[in-house]
């Protein structure tokens, strides 16, 4: 009687090695990239990344950053706008400093900040943090050519982050604010308000942040993630000041 187990097996064997075959030329799962960040980004900044979510894994939320000289377009839009004849640092001695950044509504962006040479590495390093820490930012962009303050300004609602920009110090025209070196930074001006020593403010839409008890997208509280950011690599917040409070304000003189 002839063996009949023999060819089953060759035929299981068979199956096996073409099961096996299919999975192994099945393409992997490609990871997702976050497409690649402009240099300057015009008008309203644009959405770079978000998380992405699957049965399998989720992919984290990856920061963009870096710093780099001042290019021709760059140059052409700080002309006249932040930079002038007389500002005391020449535009070779500005960085911009290109960032990622959370938005109030959870997706993450990228933005510019210009400041001065040395502190350009330092500032990369603080808002590496914030994204790490998911404190959002409502927009960041290059601030608004400076103009002496209007009565119509009391009802501005513009909320930018925003550093260089040649101008005077504010409550002083007499003095350069210490934006015109590059080394100060303001973060959301709208949650968190310039307050005079009398309790008024610049501008109406800010009134409700004076309470900084207040537990809200963007509000930098003493001991934060942003504060202790900024204090470790040497710069100082408004927020401590003695007699009128700056809450926005970052520098890295103090001033």
């Amino acid at each position: 009687m002839k063996d009949v187990r023999r060819p089953c097996s060759l035929a299981v064997c068979c199956i096996l090695l073409m099961g096996t075959a299919c999975e192994a030329t099945d393409p992997p799962q490609q990871a997702r990239r976050d497409p690649p960040v402009s240099a300057v980004p015009e008008g309203e900044p644009r959405i770079i990344g978000t998380v992405v979510t699957g049965t399998a894994q989720v992919l984290p939320p990856r920061f963009v950053g870096g710093v780099h000289t001042i290019g021709p377009a760059l140059r052409e839009r700080l002309y006249g706008r932040n930079w002038r004849a007389g500002c005391p640092v020449p535009i070779e001695d500005l960085r911009h400093v290109q960032v990622s950044y959370w938005d109030f509504e959870g997706a993450i962006r990228s933005g510019p900040l210009i400041v001065n040479e040395r502190v350009a590495d330092d500032v990369l390093w603080v808002f590496r943090q914030l994204f790490r820490a998911r404190f959002q930012i409502h927009r960041i962009d290059l601030p608004p050519r400076y103009h002496t303050p209007r009565p119509e300004d009391y009802e501005n609602k513009r909320n930018l982050t925003s550093s260089f920009n040649c101008r005077p110090a504010t409550g002083n025209e007499d003095s350069l604010s210490h934006h015109s070196y590059g080394w100060a930074i303001d973060i959301n001006p709208l949650q968190n308000p310039y307050v005079r020593s009398d309790g008024s403010v610049l501008r109406r839409i800010v009134k409700p942040y004076r309470d900084r008890t207040l537990r809200r997208p963007g509000v930098i509280h003493p001991g934060d993630v942003v504060v202790r950011s900024f204090a470790r690599i040497g710069w100082y917040w408004g927020g401590n000041w003695s007699t009128l409070k700056d809450y926005m304000h970052f520098s890295l003189t103090g001033r």
